[in-house]
């Protein structure tokens, strides 16, 4: 039983560390200070406020348990190998079993440790563009959907289309997605930029071989005061959606753009019924864009938070897919690859996040 104990304590001895980077007891006092703070009278006063605080406390917690439930289960392990003869071979299959788990969760619980951004923690809004190559370019720009919602289906995260404008022949032309969950943005960041794809296209009477490109756009969810944003600078508009339904998507005449004229940046959303929630949802949107265009001018660049903006063409990708004539995804920044491209278009996309991730805190 020596190896599972040496193994239990090795776990231990990470958790403890990550314990102590990430200052855990201070989370806790300040959770309870928090808590403590929301007991009061008159805490609801201020619902924007009050929602916002609950909402750290319940982040905070999270971000508490994960350590502790991984400490408190090493721990459990470790009394149990204490008791246990190597002659018991159930109990021993039980015990590696455990271990193993909680190495794959804390392997997990360390990667988030790379999230170090102002807003990783946050939401992400993530559009795709179909790029130059035409109903190829539309098509692509569909099934990098298909894989960002499958990715985010794998995570826990809720995906919701807030608008979808569909392309000529197949596929579409935009798409503006809501993903939620805790690090959603810290995971996503990396995907900013064009993808370009290589393949046999489906729709060339001849079979040849066509290179399609789409943009991919990734900004972080940002709690911001609506009332900062003057109404006369905005123009609303309604109009009839232009998706083909489904994916909770709906197709009637609710659907809201509302576009900052002083900047000319809008956001779009066609996800709700009613055209007051739409236009909630389309501002929340806006209202983060405005956000970081603020910081754009104040800092004269937004790498750090969005990525650079490209144009979806020759020359500007961040990654590629080849499906012909061999299979291959490749990251151009880290040199990352694989050969497995029916997992990476099924959303199986951790790895080049992880190695983005790693390769961007290694250039600091």
């Amino acid at each position: 039983m020596k190896e599972y104990k040496e193994k239990a304590k090795g776990l231990l001895d990470r958790i403890g560390e990550a314990k102590k980077i990430l200052k855990i007891e201070a989370l806790k006092e300040k959770a309870a200070t928090l808590e403590k703070a929301s007991a009061q009278e008159g805490f609801w006063n201020n619902p924007e406020k009050a929602s916002k605080t609950m909402s750290e406390i319940a982040d905070l917690k999270k971000q508490i348990a994960i350590w502790e439930d991984l400490e408190g289960r090493t721990n459990d392990i470790l009394e149990i190998i204490g008791i246990t003869s190597e002659s018991d071979r159930e109990m021993v299959a039980d015990i590696e079993k455990g271990l193993s788990e909680i190495e794959k969760e804390l392997d997990k619980a360390e990667f988030t440790m790379l999230f170090s951004g102002e807003y990783d923690k946050n939401n992400a809004i993530l559009s795709v563009y179909a790029g130059s190559g035409g109903v190829d370019a539309q098509d692509w720009a569909e099934m990098l959907l298909r894989m960002y919602l499958k990715f985010a289906e794998k995570q826990g995260f809720q995906a919701n289309i807030l608008s979808i404008s569909s392309g000529d022949e197949a596929g579409i032309k935009s798409v503006t997605v809501e993903i939620t969950g805790m690090y959603s943005f810290g995971y996503l960041k990396s995907e900013a930029g064009v993808h370009r794809l290589v393949r046999i296209s489906p729709y060339d009477a001849d079979h040849a071989r066509h290179t399609s490109f789409a943009l991919v756009d990734i900004i972080p969810e940002i709690e911001t005061d609506m009332k900062e944003i003057d109404e006369k600078d905005l123009k609303i508009e309604t109009y009839r959606a232009s998706g083909h339904g489904g994916q909770s998507v709906n197709t009637t005449d609710s659907a809201v753009r509302v576009t900052h004229i002083p900047t000319g940046l809008s956001a779009t959303s066609q996800k709700e019924r009613s055209q007051l929630q739409n236009k909630n949802s389309a501002l929340k949107v806006l209202a983060s864009r405005l956000k970081l265009q603020e910081e754009k001018k104040a800092k004269k660049e937004i790498s750090e938070i969005r990525g650079e903006t490209m144009s979806a063409e020759w020359g500007s990708q961040i990654r590629s897919y080849v499906l012909h004539p061999y299979n291959m995804v490749k990251d151009h920044r880290t040199g990352h690859e694989t050969s497995n491209t029916d997992s990476v278009l099924g959303g199986e996309i951790d790895e080049f996040i992880e190695s983005y991730l790693k390769h961007s805190v290694a250039g600091k």
